[in-house]
């Protein structure tokens, strides 16, 4: 909450609902803009989790989605987080498969996707 608080100062936010409207706006468009996308895409997938997580938490993930993932890096970016970020390459569905899978994970604290290159959409026709 103390964290919370202290983004809503930060960035003038009325209150705390207004912030977790906004947060809620992003979350949503992010999702919309994997879910619209076809074809093949390359795209990064930027993984948070605790050190104390059991296990890997992406290995199991990874190891089912090696077909489309390029490279990844791991690194201890801070004393009680770790930081992975894999370069994917393949069909938008199967990407949106493996974001999921990451999103659904509990011990998975942040997932952020960029789309790379220019995908094309449903809406492209």
């Amino acid at each position: 909450m103390k964290e919370l608080d202290s983004s809503i100062k930060e960035r003038g936010f009325a209150s705390r609902s207004e912030i977790i409207r906004q947060a809620l706006r992003a979350f949503i468009a992010e999702h919309r803009s994997l879910r619209e996308l076809e074809g093949e895409i390359v795209a990064t997938i930027t993984v948070i989790y605790g050190k104390g997580a059991k296990d890997d938490p992406t290995f199991k993930i990874q190891h089912d989605y090696s077909n489309i993932i390029s490279t990844f890096l791991h690194s201890h970016v801070e004393e009680e987080n770790c930081l992975e970020v894999m370069v994917v390459k393949g069909d938008a569905g199967v990407i949106r498969r493996l974001v999921d899978a990451l999103k659904a994970n509990e011990q998975i604290t942040q997932v952020k996707v960029a789309v790379l290159g220019k995908p094309r959409s449903r809406a492209d026709g």
